[in-house]
């Protein structure tokens, strides 16, 4: 099963670097895998150091704002205890993990983890279908480069749909924010293909 959240890692200065991904999980939460492109800034911090922190939320803005890559103030974060690491305050639970193998064989890299220490900050609120649809358009967003342009467009109109029709201001908001990321790197994918 794939279970969506946020990883932090350390980067090259010793400060967190938060990014949206999906972990390979089972129930009990021993182990699971990580699958970055080797390209991602993620993998390079990974392979470097070897551990991270894998969080659960519902908030849905805060994933966005990790897929994007878009901040106005950066999540509260305290450090872990068993790793060098940081745990976002603001997450319902969260896995500090350290990394026991590395298959680079591909370009999607398979990073074997092994849970160190857990905690839980709040209470998972839960989903509604607002907060699945702004899930669905992060993840279409974060392919929005190499996804054919009349699919992208017509899965974010089903999507917006069930954002206006059962999300609350965080939703509206967090899809808002994703739907003009992908105006914008669709507007770029243009000028590339006329240059």
């Amino acid at each position: 099963m794939i279970l969506e959240g946020l990883i932090t890692t350390i980067d090259e200065r010793g400060e967190a670097h938060i990014a949206a991904m999906g972990a390979l999980v089972d129930e009990r939460m021993e182990h699971f895998a990580l699958r970055p492109y080797q390209s991602s800034r993620t993998f390079g911090y990974l392979n470097k150091t070897k551990q991270g922190v894998l969080h659960v939320t519902d908030d849905v803005e805060m994933l966005v704002r990790a897929t994007i890559h878009q901040w106005e103030d950066y999540p509260r974060l305290v450090p872990a205890k068993s790793i060098e690491g940081f745990v976002l305050a603001e997450a319902c639970r969260w896995y500090a993990f350290q990394v026991t193998h590395i298959d680079t064989r591909t370009a999607r890299t398979t990073l074997t983890c092994q849970v160190r220490e857990r905690g839980t900050n709040r209470d998972f609120f839960g989903f509604n279908r607002g907060k699945h649809a702004v899930v669905e358009a992060a993840i279409l967003a974060s392919r929005c480069d190499f996804l054919g342009v009349s699919s992208l467009r017509a899965q974010f109109r089903q999507l917006a749909v069930l954002v206006q029709k059962t999300g609350g201001v965080q939703e509206r908001q967090a899809f808002d924010l994703l739907h003009t990321h992908v105006q914008e790197r669709l507007r770029v994918r243009a000028g590339e293909s006329d240059g």
